[in-house]
């Protein structure tokens, strides 16, 4: 991959066009992101993302941002956690998701802020917030390398982010049939639910695409993050990698 390209799934295309194919994605399975979760991961997609709000060790008063936050699920739980005192930014780079989460929130009466970002180049002032999430979106970034310093940047000292990502299967004698099910039974559902296979043979791409454990975990190191590590989730299907900023 040349220094102007980068993967959508397994194809190389210009750096520039990313973006644009991401958010058509994003656009089409915005109004039901969260039933096909339920339906692709049989709900656990809801204890994933609980063990993350665990490990960030999230504190009243403190001030989160939970990027890539799409239709709300996590920044609503962070909101209850952080009380008054606190405060949560969702955000994401694609509108429909966006909004999806905004209307969300203001029907259950969750005040957080909103911000239509892009990952690479946030636009908040150095050492902004305390906690700063990133669940099943950095796969999707073209520069992960210029996000994760971004995020690095916007964190306070002391802070620390977490990033919750689909991940490489560590159960050998699994891989054949998490295989069976990535690359025919997810973009079945997709057509089925919303006459849309290829947004979701693109995620069974992205994921094999994106760095394994021990290589990202290497890449937040580089980018600055220390006591940096990681837990394997469902046999290492996601993992939460996190990283302190001292």
């Amino acid at each position: 991959m040349t220094e102007n390209t980068t993967h959508f799934g397994f194809t190389k295309i210009p750096y520039e066009e990313k973006v644009h194919r991401v958010t058509q994605v994003f656009d089409s399975v915005a109004t039901r992101y969260d039933l096909m979760n339920d339906l692709m991961s049989c709900g656990i997609h809801r204890l994933w993302k609980r063990f993350t709000i665990q490990l960030s060790g999230v504190r009243r008063g403190q001030k989160v941002l939970d990027l890539a936050g799409g239709t709300g699920d996590l920044a609503a739980k962070f909101a209850r956690l952080v009380g008054k005192e606190g405060q949560v930014v969702l955000a994401d780079i694609n509108a429909a998701m966006l909004q999806v989460g905004r209307d969300r929130l203001l029907n259950q009466g969750i005040l957080v802020n909103y911000a239509q970002v892009d990952a690479e180049s946030l636009p908040f002032a150095d050492n902004s917030f305390d906690i700063i999430t990133m669940a099943f979106g950095l796969r999707n970034v073209s520069d992960k390398e210029a996000a994760i310093r971004s995020i690095r940047r916007v964190l306070k000292p002391g802070g620390r982010a977490l990033i919750l990502e689909f991940s490489e299967l560590k159960i050998r004698p699994l891989k054949p049939l998490y295989d069976l099910y990535s690359f025919k039974v997810l973009p079945l559902l997709g057509q089925l639910m919303l006459k849309d296979a290829e947004s979701y043979r693109y995620l069974a791409e992205s994921i094999r695409m994106h760095p394994n454990q021990d290589t990202f975990l290497e890449m937040m190191q580089n980018a600055g993050f220390e006591r940096c590590d990681y837990h394997n989730l469902s046999g290492g299907i996601v993992a939460v990698h996190r990283g302190y900023k001292l």
